[in-house]
């Protein structure tokens, strides 16, 4: 019998595109206490991963369409720590032998015996690819997306490497939630994580915040939060500072975010060659809700969590109407706006049942009110302007105004769209 993992039964996908053998597999395992996940083709076991997430998965070698070693292959690319076992008729042995050699775990050979199946499951789980210590990593993720469930396995491998990090996808998808994974999940778990926002950084006291925190990150993860934003200056600094970082080295690790593409900030001038060159070396790209929708009611419900865990029960639920309506709303500031949202209407609901009224309102509300990144380009491109008018359109004062060098000036012009040129008088 199977040992509780973390409070629960192991679990096991079993992929046979055999009904009676799919049947009589599952009914073993379930005799042994095991959680069971039957799945009658390739395809439907990889749509099953991401929401199941198996401990095991037990396949047959021959399946029509996507077979036994395809199925390994795939599974090998998503969730390169999930064991595999495969099943195979006499005649498929020296397939089945050089699956072991790409991956697999083990093959049995049909018909199966139940004492050598079941000793095989419990040497396969020792070493499973969703245990219970593997989870607590990526918690703050609830998600049931093939698509993140790709990003994670791949932040999950690169965690476990000293190699720069660069994170990109828009705005409130999630970069700061992962760039905290991957350091839960890294053996700098224990050192600390120190958030550089490069955004806020202010040209005259830039290099004192990036001393510090490059300084307070020794020994853990440095992330840097809209590394585009960095000023000149600064980026020469970090450069320096983080010249001596060497994989396996005391130092930092470094992790860095955009909210732009990583076509374009390669191509941007702005950004020197060598910080390019040091923010490149992993690259995950993080979906935006509209490629995740099925996410959101998981969304809700951890949200939902959250406001009960911090103003006590009853905990608050979606009436399926109003559930309907946030899986069907447009989310342009994604995962963040979701949060807003339920928690608004929550604050509004004096009953236990969340109505689709009060979602319609907490979505007006959201509606009226910018993002807080919007509101600080709102605010940034205003200042900008006022300065650009004070000065009639002279650069150089209105960077001494500013207290920013002129070239971090310009480069803030640039990105908001400002023509010095058109506030000269004429």
């Amino acid at each position: 019998m199977t040992q509780p993992r973390k409070g629960r039964p192991a679990r096991i996908l079993v992929v046979d595109d055999d009904p009676g053998l799919l049947r009589l597999l599952t009914i073993r395992l379930r005799s042994e206490k095991y959680t069971v996940e039957p799945a009658d083709s390739g395809e439907a076991a990889l749509a099953a991963v991401s929401l199941f997430r198996p401990d095991l998965v037990i396949t047959d070698l021959r399946m029509a369409s996507m077979d036994g070693i395809a199925l390994l292959k795939e599974l090998q690319r998503r969730w390169p720590s999930l064991n595999v076992i495969l099943l195979t008729a006499h005649g498929t042995i020296p397939d089945a032998v050089h699956a072991t050699h790409s991956g697999a775990f083990a093959f049995l050979t049909k018909p199966i015996d139940k004492e050598q199946l079941l000793e095989q499951v419990r040497r396969a789980l020792k070493t499973s690819g969703f245990s219970a210590a593997g989870d607590e990593w990526r918690a703050e993720f609830a998600t049931r997306s093939p698509i993140l469930e790709e990003r994670l396995a791949r932040a999950y491998i690169t965690a476990s490497t000293e190699v720069t990090v660069l994170l990109t996808g828009e705005s409130g998808t999630g970069k700061e939630l992962m760039a905290r994974a991957i350091h839960r999940a890294s053996h700098r778990s224990n050192g600390p994580l120190v958030t550089l926002d490069c955004g806020a950084l202010a040209d005259a006291e830039s290099e004192t915040e990036v001393l510090d925190a490059v300084l307070r990150a020794s020994g853990g993860t440095l992330f840097l939060r809209n590394v585009d934003y960095l000023p000149l200056a600064s980026q020469a600094l970090v450069m320096r500072l983080l010249a001596a970082v060497k994989p396996g080295s005391p130092d930092a690790r470094l992790i860095a975010s955009s909210d732009r593409k990583l076509s374009d900030l390669l191509l941007d001038s702005e950004l020197s060659q060598d910080l390019r060159e040091r923010i490149t070396g992993a690259h995950i790209e993080m979906p935006s809700v509209s490629k995740r929708r099925e996410d959101i009611p998981l969304i809700v419900a951890q949200c939902l969590e959250q406001v009960a865990a911090e103003s006590g029960p009853p905990k608050k639920s979606c009436s399926p109407e109003a559930m309907e309506l946030l899986a069907s709303a447009r989310w342009p500031d994604n995962v963040r706006q979701i949060i807003g949202v339920v928690r608004e209407a929550a604050a509004m609901s004096a009953a236990v049942i969340i109505t689709a009224e009060q979602i319609q309102q907490a979505l007006g509300l959201a509606s009226q009110l910018p993002s807080f990144d919007e509101a600080r380009e709102e605010f940034t491109r205003g200042y900008l302007s006022q300065l650009l008018q004070l000065t009639e359109g002279n650069v150089s004062r209105a960077a001494r105004l500013a207290r920013r060098n002129r070239t971090d000036f310009y480069k803030l012009l640039t990105r908001h769209g400002l023509e010095p040129e058109t506030f000269k008088k004429k």
